[in-house]
C-alpha cells in the first residue's frame, strides 16, 4: 500500500507526497535533521490529508493531480475529507 499525504508547514504552505510507510515519513519530515528539503525549515508540521493506494502507479498519479490543484483546491479536498465527503 501507497500513500498520499498533504502536510501543512509552518509558514502555512502545503507539502504533497507520496510514501510506502506514512509513519516513518512523517517521522522524517518532522525531524530538523532530516534530508527533506523542504519541510525541515518549515518545521512544525501537520499531517492534514491521506489517502491510500494499492499500487505505486495509482499513487503516482494522484499526487501528480494534486500538485496541479491550487491551493484554494487542495484546501477545499482537505474539508471535503474531514467532513467525508471525499475518498
Amino acid at each position: 500500500m501507497y500513500s498520499l499525504y498533504l502536510l501543512s508547514c509552518r509558514d502555512k504552505t502545503l507539502y504533497c507526497g507520496i510514501a510506502r510507510d506514512l509513519k516513518l515519513r512523517l517521522a522524517q519530515h518532522s525531524s530538523p535533521s532530516s534530508r527533506t528539503k523542504y519541510t525541515r525549515t518549515r518545521l512544525p508540521v501537520k499531517l492534514v490529508y491521506s489517502q491510500t493506494f494499492r499500487t505505486l502507479s495509482a499513487a503516482l498519479k494522484a499526487e501528480a493531480r494534486v500538485k496541479k490543484l491550487t491551493r484554494k483546491e487542495k484546501l477545499a479536498m482537505i474539508t471535503a475529507k474531514k467532513k467525508g465527503n471525499f475518498s
